[in-house]
């Protein structure tokens, strides 16, 4: 017993430690960007929830793939780290294809037998159909695994479902520019470069969905004598076409259209409040950008 229970310590190793890793790929999102600022608690809720039934649902149907690999003398370590790395459903379809023949003991000298043997290859002694019923019981074995994975199958498509339409249809998602919360983009954006270092963002892309928004923190240190310099070029311009800078820090909200600059802005920051300042530009049809913003 205690020999069993050492081989199947690496597999709950295994298990454990994918969950952890998940767990803590949520805790560093959370402390890197503004965590879950802008949504609704249901989203992140339901994205857990997604995740946790994805992982039962791979427990289970690895520990059926176990149990089923040691009825067919295969190795079930091996095939259950299958199931589990390769997600269920590719897992399972390789298993099937490649599983071993079920085998039987013979009834004289207890040597595993294939089902469809005519004779034993240990001791020779014929196979009679009768022997068939007493060399293996045909029965679908451990149901509990399989229901379990089924219903976990079944709430984590549930669960996705419930995330994909709230986040398709923006429920609970923050979409609004002026908010002093995250804005939450449904679109999408064709970036080169988008990166902030030494106080200084840099946002280079091709194009963006109409009204995407990419947002910067940034610290204000000194209001009454700081600036925010603003140096962007916008490759492309069609008709009606725009390109805008807004500042918010609470309930103030300030936009400029930095379109068409033909020098870097120099914009005052008396304004606002020493502390952190959100800065975005808002993207509705401008291609082929080039920006520089940072504080001095």
């Amino acid at each position: 017993m205690s020999h069993t229970k050492y081989k199947k310590f690496p597999l709950y190793m295994g298990v454990f430690t994918i969950i952890l890793l998940i767990f803590l790929r949520f805790g560093l999102y959370f402390l890197k960007s503004d965590g879950f600022s802008g949504l609704s608690r249901l989203l992140p809720v339901m994205l857990l929830f997604v995740i946790i039934f994805a992982l039962c649902t791979s427990a289970f149907f690895a520990a059926w793939v176990y149990q089923d690999c040691k009825k067919r003398c295969d190795d079930p370590l091996l095939w259950a780290l299958v199931i589990i790395i390769a997600t269920p459903f590719l897992g399972l379809l390789i298993y099937f294809l490649r599983r071993s023949e079920i085998k039987g003991s013979c009834p004289a000298c207890g040597h595993k037998v294939s089902l469809k043997a005519k004779y034993c290859e240990e001791c020779g002694k014929p196979i009679q159909k009768e022997d068939i019923s007493i060399m293996v019981k045909q029965r679908t074995h451990h149901l509990t695994f399989i229901v379990a994975g089924i219903g976990s199958m079944v709430l984590m498509l549930v669960c996705l479902t419930g995330f994909i339409v709230s986040a398709a249809t923006g429920n609970g998602i923050n979409t609004d520019v002026t908010s002093d919360e995250r804005v939450w983009n449904l679109g999408v954006i064709n970036m080169n470069y988008n990166g902030y270092t030494d106080d200084v963002w840099k946002l280079n892309f091709k194009k963006a969905s109409d009204g995407f928004v990419k947002e910067q923190n940034m610290m204000i240190a000194d209001a009454d004598t700081q600036q925010l310099h603003v140096d962007i070029s916008c490759g492309t311009v069609p008709d009606g076409a725009t390109l805008v800078l807004w500042l918010v820090q609470g309930d103030m909200a300030r936009s400029v259209d930095v379109t068409n600059l033909s020098e870097p802005l120099e914009y005052p920051l008396n304004e606002f409040e020493n502390g952190m300042l959100h800065v975005r530009l808002q993207i509705n049809g401008v291609e082929n950008t080039v920006s520089e913003i940072y504080m001095k």
